[in-house]
């Protein structure tokens, strides 16, 4: 997902993760991409609540092994 660097804070706080997520720098200023694993039984519920934080282009794709 993507999210204003000054709202990451706020998103972070939504965030279950299994560890720390991976933050990237976007090419647009200001910008960042957020990666995490969570279980999937929990997105459904998690996702209106990372959009209310900010977040923008949700991405979720099965974890293979």
């Amino acid at each position: 997902m993507n999210v204003q660097r000054k709202k990451l804070d706020s998103l972070l706080r939504q965030l279950p993760a299994l560890r720390d997520p991976t933050i990237s720098q976007l090419s647009q200023e200001g910008w960042v991409a957020v990666e995490t694993i969570i279980d999937e039984r929990i997105v459904r519920e998690i996702i209106p609540a990372l959009k209310d934080a900010g977040a923008e282009g949700i991405i979720e794709y099965p974890l293979n092994k």
